[in-house]
């Protein structure tokens, strides 16, 4: 398999936050923020993987920095860190756009582990990273350890 560049994967959308999304004061409920992230992880890890079935194994070190409110847009920018053999750790910044104030403000972070699967439901290889500039690198060497303490703490390493 050749190996793929993190830009080759990487993702952002927009989603206008609307009173369902929120409580009765208008803050965006954190599920819903993560089922955002969680869906943008997972473009990100189906073009870096290509072929394979993606599946979300973990979202951990999530941050909620500050509130995202009803009428906002919630700007999410995801890119891949890491790569095993066949799980990719998936970074996610969020951030909140206010289009009367006209300013976009991070409003947390997040890490999705995402791993392929084949058609028999069986973890597959997906491409290595081609990790070309010294961000990258300190991106993968970052992304490397905390999956390896993700793995020690689930009992697998």
């Amino acid at each position: 398999m050749k190996p793929k560049s993190p830009q080759e994967s990487r993702a952002e959308t927009a989603v206008l936050m609307m009173p369902p999304d929120a409580n009765p004061m208008g803050n965006v409920f954190g599920g819903v923020i993560m089922k955002h992230v969680d869906l943008v992880a997972g473009i990100v890890a189906k073009r870096h993987a290509g072929h394979a079935n993606l599946v979300t194994a973990s979202i951990d070190r999530v941050t909620f920095l500050r509130p995202v409110f009803i009428g906002n847009a919630l700007v999410l920018s995801a890119r891949i860190n890491y790569v095993r053999r066949s799980s990719m750790e998936v970074e996610v910044d969020i951030d909140s756009e206010d289009f009367d104030a006209g300013a976009r403000v991070r409003t947390g972070t997040a890490f999705v582990t995402m791993v392929a699967l084949d058609k028999d439901g069986r973890a597959t290889e997906v491409p290595q990273l081609l990790l070309e500039t010294d961000e990258e690198k300190k991106r993968f060497s970052e992304g490397k350890r905390r999956m390896m303490t993700r793995l020690r703490e689930a009992g697998k390493a």
